[in-house]
This record gives structure tokens, sequence and C-alpha cells, in this order.
């Protein structure tokens, strides 16, 4: 099989070929540097995001405090994960960089806090 994919671990935007059978990456094309490949295997074999949201906050200045993951997880988990993070207030002061809930479902990512409140 074949897939074609725009290329994002960059500002080049390289269009990526990548020919595969199952979960076996037969070759990848097109791009102009190593995290093209890199980029390009990952996405077909498990493909992950960073996640950015917010997370509400009790008692604070602000309603919500912006948070993102510590490291991307899995694409098929981001929904479950905003259902956690949507069920979580966290008590104010929260602090740039305090973790919000750590491992979130046991994917290896925290949810951190990337802004004061």
């Amino acid at each position: 099989m074949t897939r074609e994919l725009t290329c994002v671990a960059c500002p080049l935007g390289c269009s990526v070929t990548v020919e595969y059978n199952d979960a076996e990456i037969i070759s990848v094309t097109g791009n102009t540097c190593k995290r093209g490949e890199n980029y390009a295997k990952t996405e077909i074999t498990n493909p992950t995001r960073s996640l950015t949201t917010s997370v509400k906050v009790c008692g604070g200045i602000h309603p919500v405090v912006p948070v993102k993951s510590s490291k991307p997880v899995p694409k098929t988990m981001l929904f479950d994960c905003m259902e956690v993070i949507n069920s979580v207030c966290v008590e104010a002061p929260v602090t740039l960089g305090q973790v919000i809930i750590e491992n979130i479902l046991d994917t290896g990512a925290d949810i951190v806090a990337t802004n004061n409140d």
C-alpha cells in the first residue's frame, strides 16, 4: 500500500510517500531531512500527537489555565485523555510547569501547566 503525507516535523512541509505492508515500512521518499522519514514511519505505525488544551481552575484569578502534554500521546487516545482532563478542576494557585495530571491514562505523558494562575 502507498500513502501520501505532508510532513509536519519541520517548516518545509515536504510531500512524503510511504510504501508499506500492514505495519511494516518498505520505503519512505520525498523527505528532505531525517525528521521527515521518522515522522512518516511513526504516522503509519503508531501516530501520536501533542495535546494542548486547558484545565478548569477552582478559586483562581482565571477560570482555566492552558496545559500541554509533556510528550506526544497516541492519536487513538486523544478523546479519552480529554475526558480525563475535562473532569479535573485544579486548585489555585497554578504555576508554570506544574504537573496537573501525572501519567495520563498510562501513556507516560504528564499534563503540565503552560502558564500561571
